[in-house]
C-alpha cells in the first residue's frame, strides 16, 4: 500500500499553545491601554518638542557677552544670572557676571545704588573664587571688584584701605597662578594707581599692552593710569582705543569727555577752552545717541552735559539737561541736588531752596514739581527720599544751609532749618574743611538768635 508522505496518518497533530495565546491577549490589551492613555494625554508621543526649550548655561553666557558688547549692561547681567542659575558651579560664568556688574556701576549716579551694585559684583567674584580657588581669571576679577569697592567716597577710608590691600593680594595671586594673565596685570596696575604707586602702575600697564593690546580693559586701565599722572590728552587717546574695541560701552565716552572738560578748565586760552568744551560735549552727546539707539534710558550723559555747560557759565542750558535727567528718574535726589546747585549759580535762590530741600530732606510727589521748576506734560511727580550727609552730598548741604540763612527774614523764617543743617555738618568730619567751617560760621552769624513773640529764632537784621 502506497502512503502519501504529506498525510499525517502516523504524526501527532499540533495542539493549541496556551502560553502563546495568553501572550497575544496581554499584548492586545496593552495596546488598547496605550492608545487610550495617549488619547487622554497621560502619555506623550515620542519626539514631541517640549513646551519650553531647555537652554544651556553657555547659551545664556553668549547672550550676556553679546549684550555687554552692545552696551546693554543690565541685560547682560540678567543673561549671566540665568547662566549661573542653570549651572551654579561654573566659576568663569560667575567671574564674568562680577566683571559686568562692577563695570555697570559706572552707569549709576546715586551713592547707595552704586554701592549696592558694586557689592553684588563683589559677591559674585567671591563665589567664583570659592568654586575655583586655583583659577587665575577668577582671582583677577575678584581683585578688580575689590578695587572698585574700595571707593573712599562710598565707604570709610580705613575700610577702603583694607579692600585695596586685599585687591592687591588677589591680583598677585592671579599672576602667581598664571603669569600670562593680561587682565590680571591690567587690574593690578589699576590697584597700584589707587595705592598711589604710579611708577609701578606704569610698568605693569605697559607690560599688559605689550602682551595683548586687543583688550578693552587694558586700554581703559592705561587711560586711568595716564589720568592719574595728569596726562589728559594721552588718556583721551587711550580711551579712544578702548572705544574702538567696544564702541557701545558708554562709560568710556563719559571718561573721555570728562578729560576734555578737565583740559578746557585748565586752558588759559579762551578760544582753545571753548573748543575743548565742545569736544567734551561731543562725547557726551555720542553717549546719549548710543543709549537712544539701544533704547536705554540713562540720565548720566545729560548730567555730564549739564556739568560741562555749568563750567562754561551757561546755566540755563545746564538746568534744562538736569531737568531731562529727572524725566528719566523723577525720584532720584541726586538730580534735585544738582538742579539746586545750578539754580544757586543762576541766582534763582528761591527755586534752589526747593530743589536742595528735596535732595537733603526729601519731599512729597506734590512738592517735587515746583522743586524741578514745575512739571511739564511728560513729567511724573514722584516722592523723593533725602540723601544722607556724605563726601558726595556735602556741597548740597552746604549750599542749602547758606541759602536758607541768606533768604531768612522775620516774616519768612528759614533759620531754624538752616541751623539744624549747620549742626549736622559741624558734627561731621567735614567741618575740618576750612571753607565749609567758614560757611557755617556765616550761617550762624546771619541766624543769630533773638527772642521773638512766638519763641522761634529770627534772622539778624
Amino acid at each position: 500500500m502506497n502512503v502519501h508522505p504529506k498525510r499525517g496518518l502516523f504524526r501527532r497533530r499540533n495542539e493549541p499553545n496556551v502560553y502563546r495565546m495568553f501572550f497575544w491577549v496581554v499584548l492586545i490589551l496593552g495596546g488598547v491601554w496605550l492608545i487610550r492613555a495617549v488619547s487622554a494625554g497621560d502619555i506623550k508621543p515620542l519626539f514631541q518638542p517640549t513646551p519650553t526649550p531647555t537652554r544651556f548655561a553657555t547659551s545664556y553666557a553668549l547672550e550676556g557677552d553679546a549684550q555687554f558688547t552692545a552696551g546693554k549692561l543690565d541685560d547682560a547681567i540678567t543673561a549671566y544670572r540665568q547662566a549661573a542659575k542653570v549651572d551654579p558651579n561654573k566659576a568663569d560664568i560667575l567671574a564674568q557676571l562680577a566683571r559686568i556688574q562692577t563695570y555697570s556701576s559706572a552707569m549709576l549716579v546715586q551713592d547707595e545704588t552704586i554701592k549696592t551694585r558694586l557689592q553684588e559684583g563683589l559677591a559674585s567674584a567671591e563665589q567664583a573664587v570659592a568654586l575655583a580657588p586655583d583659577d587665575s581669571f577668577a582671582h583677577a576679577v575678584y581683585a578688580f571688584a575689590l578695587d572698585w569697592n574700595a571707593n573712599p567716597t562710598l565707604i570709610e577710608p580705613r575700610e577702603a584701605q583694607k579692600l585695596l590691600t586685599r585687591a592687591e593680594q588677589e591680583a598677585v595671586r592671579a599672576l602667581q597662578l598664571d603669569n600670562t594673565n593680561t587682565l590680571a596685570l591690567a587690574y593690578y596696575a589699576e590697584i597700584l594707581v589707587d595705592q598711589q604707586k604710579w611708577s609701578q602702575a606704569e610698568t605693569n600697564i605697559q607690560q599688559a599692552l605689550d602682551r595683548d593690546s586687543s583688550l578693552m580693559d587694558v586700554h581703559r586701565v592705561h587711560a586711568y593710569v595716564l589720568e592719574s599722572l595728569g596726562e589728559y590728552t594721552l588718556a583721551i587717546e587711550a580711551y579712544d582705543r578702548a572705544i574702538a574695541i567696544a564702541p557701545n560701552l558708554t562709560f568710556l565716552y563719559l571718561r573721555a569727555g570728562a578729560n576734555y572738560r578737565r583740559l578746557a578748565f585748565d586752558s588759559p586760552n579762551e578760544t582753545v577752552q571753548t573748543e575743548l568744551y565742545e569736544k567734551s560735549l561731543e562725547y557726551f552727546a555720542q553717549t546719549a545717541n548710543i543709549n537712544e539707539q539701544l533704547g536705554v534710558q540713562d540720565p548720566v550723559p545729560y548730567l555730564s552735559i549739564a556739568r560741562t555747560y555749568s563750567q562754561m557759565g551757561q546755566f540755563f542750558i545746564a538746568i534744562r539737561n538736569v531737568q531731562k535727567t529727572i524725566e528719566f528718574q523723577p525720584g532720584n535726589p541726586v538730580f534735585y541736588g544738582e538742579l539746586g546747585v545750578l539754580y544757586h549759580k543762576n541766582r534763582n535762590y528761591e527755586t534752589g531752596i526747593l530743589a536742595l530741600g528735596c535732595a537733603v530732606r526729601g519731599c512729597s510727589a506734590e512738592e517735587s514739581c515746583p522743586a524741578r521748576g514745575d512739571c511739564g506734560p511728560g513729567d511724573t511727580p514722584a516722592e523723593v527720599q533725602g540723601l544722607p550727609l556724605s563726601a558726595s552730598t556735602l556741597y548740597y548741604y552746604d549750599i542749602y544751609a547758606s541759602e536758607l540763612a541768606a533768604l531768612s527774614t522775620p516774616g519768612k523764617n528759614y533759620c531754624s532749618e538752616a541751623l539744624e543743617i549747620a549742626a549736622m555738618i559741624e558734627a561731621s568730619e567735614f567741618i575740618s574743611d576750612p571753607n565749609i567751617a567758614a560757611d557755617m560760621v556765616v550761617v550762624r552769624a546771619i541766624c543769630s538768635f533773638s527772642p521773638s513773640t512766638e519763641g522761634t529764632p529770627t534772622a539778624a537784621p
